[in-house]
């Protein structure tokens, strides 16, 4: 039982008399998660989340990460995310299941579906080098139906470049800004833009950037109002907020 509209399916059922009430107790008693040994599969997070439950690659065995996307497909989720995965991971598990392998930023999408591009939300880079993170963000909010618009290397070194595209960043309803180095592009695009941004450090640069260390300090010093900020090279974090806030007020269909 993978959403709302499962659960919801399942009352309409027992209200129609297709199912007993006691049926219907023992699917929702079974449906919150299912013990692998090695993982415990959160079955009910898209119910309370939207989204079904990210698997995170990285330590994990292709073995396990097979064992948990099987068993996810067959509990009816889609578009299932795995993060931080290399292609040799990737090209196991498509030997045994339908998957989308995305080399850029190591992740996967697992029975993949297309959902329609609600909204709009616009990922921005300071440089190329910031791309691995700001892809992960990108398919991250399309994998949750949402609409992206990619804007790429527009850092601070060449302003004019970010300023050709101020019409795409105000048409956004939040915006994902990408850097390493000091980490300016966020304090810029916060300054420019009347929705909120979420700045994501990486771990681009030279010695004295110690690993994104620099502009996860200069982000979080940011003196741009409405600019939050994820942990270094989260580009799933941010893309997973970026698609909170796309859709919190509902999106009227056309």
């Amino acid at each position: 039982m993978d959403n709302k509209h499962d659960i919801l399916e399942l009352l309409r059922q027992v209200a129609d008399g297709k199912v007993s009430p006691e049926n219907a107790m023992l699917e929702l008693k079974e449906a919150p998660f299912e013990d692998l040994a090695y993982a415990k599969i959160d079955l009910h997070r898209s119910v309370r989340q939207g989204a079904a439950e990210v698997i995170y690659g990285e330590g994990k065995t292709p073995e396990q990460i097979k064992g948990i996307v099987e068993r996810m497909g067959e509990k009816g989720c889609r578009n299932i995310l795995v993060t931080r995965i290399s292609q040799e991971t990737g090209d196991y598990l498509s030997r045994f299941l339908p998957i989308d392998y995305h080399k850029i930023p190591r992740l996967g999408i697992a029975f993949p579906e297309d959902r329609p591009g609600q909204g709009n939300i616009v990922v921005a880079t300071g440089g190329t080098s910031d791309m691995p993170v700001a892809e992960e963000a990108a398919l991250t909010a399309e994998a949750m139906g949402n609409h992206v618009t990619r804007v790429y290397d527009v850092g601070v070194a060449g302003l004019h470049r970010l300023l050709s595209n101020l019409d795409v960043l105000m048409q956004a309803r939040c915006v994902i800004a990408v850097a390493g180095m000091e980490g300016a592009l966020a304090s810029v695009v916060g300054g420019l833009v009347d929705c909120p941004v979420i700045a994501v450090p990486t771990s681009v640069g030279y010695g004295a950037s110690f690993g994104g260390l620099s502009a996860l300090l200069s982000m979080l010093n940011s003196c741009a109002s409405g600019c939050s900020v994820v942990n270094i090279d989260n580009g799933f974090g941010a893309g997973y907020l970026a698609s909170r806030i796309n859709q919190m007020e509902g999106i009227k269909e056309e």
